[in-house]
């Protein structure tokens, strides 16, 4: 199967893991007498700004600034530290998204970073970003969101125990499912979904902002004068300075899955900017302002003795009504695991268009245009993680990957303005913020490493794995006729089952029609 980028950057020629020079699917019969070849399906563009917006900011803001800032605080050594290092890694990651959405207006497909990287630095490098994505961290994310749902959902009908552990799966699978259900219904009910929840979380921080605000007219503000913000509870070191950066970024994990649908975003040459213009300051002004709110109602001893510091501090300030944080946690990873599906699916679809995965996850409904297999393929994943015990283990690792590959795709930037300094780019940033942001990179993978390498060795291993599957699944191109036959036949079944046909594929924009997106409302 031969792929290349629809913005002519570079071009891969791979087999499809699933099959490449297998017979081409039929389309299945439909009342619209769909027929074999192109189907004239395509997806849709249906996500204006807000709902832009709501993709980076529900799939930022998670159950982290909720359950867990311990670990920035933990690693900063002092509460004056630990602001510093939230505000850089607001400014570090807007930096970044910054860089990310020259790459996808210039590479206008859907998939992300994947497809960025698979595209500037080739099949391997592509493959090996969608095979940790698909291993590990997609279904691993989606995973712990579901069931911090589930804990927190039922942590009012156990006040006194914790939930049984068989009560909080069914209830995360039950999440898990109904939401797959939406997203391969319609991609409207989908954005609705995220809208409304996005907005809730929203206002669950606002509630915990104003109480700290509050508290610090009562006078409650010891912990954030200067003397006191930077009183040391350990020594500073470097190592875990940049752990605790490390911890800060990981709490703005997710900044980048807007560019996982670019091609269903309504005039992304305005939109994909200015969503990333208007998200994350609004993160990141939330994010600081709800730690300096922690701080106004708890000792740094308090926090760091808490692994749910939103439930603390609302047990503190709130009374009766602290039922409102653990329903707040449970709403924010709701629209969560909503977020990580909708973009999480698209980057497969992706994978499999390049070649990369079964062509059967290149497919898409011939009425709802929503891609149905690659959404059941991400829950289905996401419902296997559910039956281990070691999800937050494989957390550990995979975050230093994830990390990985955000400098990689940023360093790509720089290497196509030289391969291609004359490829047309609607949105051109200079060229000192990719060396910025590859900077502070550089500086939070070398001291992790001094710091875990135990950890961060793992986590390489892990991803090389990826490396024999590659050369066996997609490189391999003669394999034996039968297993093509084979795959033909299941996915020609499958077909009829999901009622999905393979996509006409838009072609990217250039110079000439640069103004195409410009009849669509935002």
């Amino acid at each position: 199967m031969s792929s290349s980028s629809s913005s002519g950057v570079g071009s891969s020629s791979s087999s499809s893991l699933g099959g490449a020079g297998a017979p081409q699917p039929r389309s299945p019969q439909t009342g619209a007498g769909a027929a074999a070849g192109p189907s004239g399906v395509t997806l849709k563009k249906q996500i204006g700004l807000l709902s832009a917006c709501a993709i980076i900011i529900g799939n930022i803001i998670g159950s982290g600034i909720f359950v867990s800032p311990k670990g920035v605080l933990e690693n900063a050594g002092s509460v004056g530290l630990a602001i510093i290092v939230w505000v850089s890694t607001g400014v570090v990651t807007a930096i970044g998204a910054i860089c990310y959405a020259e790459l996808g207006v210039t590479i206008p497909k859907s998939g992300g970073d994947y497809l960025y990287v698979n595209d500037i630095f080739g099949s391997l490098a592509g493959f090996l970003r969608l095979w940790i994505a698909v291993l590990i961290i997609i279904p691993t994310n989606q995973a712990v969101f579901a069931l911090t749902f589930s804990n927190y959902i039922l942590q009012p009908l156990f006040s006194s125990c914790l939930p049984p552990e068989s009560s909080t799966r069914l209830l995360a699978t039950a999440c898990l499912l109904f939401l797959t259900w939406v997203n391969c219904s319609s991609v409207r009910w989908a954005m609705y979904v995220q809208d409304i929840f996005t907005t809730g979380k929203l206002l669950a921080l606002v509630l915990i902002i104003i109480l700290g605000v509050v508290e610090v007219v009562k006078g409650h503000y010891y912990w954030l004068q200067p003397v006191k913000a930077f009183e040391t509870f350990r020594d500073y070191d470097v190592g875990h300075l940049a752990l605790a950066f490390l911890q800060g970024s990981f709490a703005f994990a997710g900044w980048n899955n807007l560019n996982y649908v670019t091609e269903e975003l309504v005039n992304p040459i305005r939109n994909l900017p200015y969503a990333i213009f208007i998200s994350i300051p609004v993160v990141t002004f939330v994010y600081v302002s709800a730690n300096l709110a922690y701080i106004t109602a708890m000792s740094p001893k308090e926090l760091l003795a808490s692994n749910t510091v939103a439930v603390t501090f609302g047990d503190k300030l709130l009374g009766v009504m602290s039922w409102i944080m653990p329903i707040s946690v449970a709403l924010s990873t709701f629209g969560g695991v909503n977020g990580s599906l909708f973009t999480s699916s698209r980057l497969f679809f992706s994978g499999a268009r390049e070649g990369h995965l079964p062509r059967l996850l290149a497919m898409i409904h011939v009425k709802n245009c929503t891609p149905i297999p690659a959404l059941l393929f991400t829950v289905s994943s996401t419902l296997l993680m559910l039956c281990t015990s070691d999800i937050y283990t494989l957390i550990n690792y995979l975050g230093f990957i994830s990390y990985l590959f955000y400098g990689i795709t940023i360093a790509g930037q720089i290497v196509l303005r030289i391969k291609e300094p004359d490829l047309y780019r609607p949105i051109k940033v200079n060229l000192m913020l990719p060396m910025i942001y590859l900077l502070f990179w550089a500086f939070l993978l070398v001291f992790s490493f001094y710091s875990e390498p135990v950890v961060c060795s793992t986590a390489v291993a892990i991803l090389m794995t990826g490396v024999p599957v590659y050369f066996l699944g997609v490189y391999w191109e003669n394999k034996p006729r039968c297993f093509y036959n084979a795959i033909g036949k299941i996915t020609h079944l499958c077909q009829k089952l999901c009622m999905v046909v393979c996509p006409v594929m838009v072609e990217s924009r250039g110079p000439q029609n640069q103004g195409a997106d410009d009849n669509y409302d935002s």
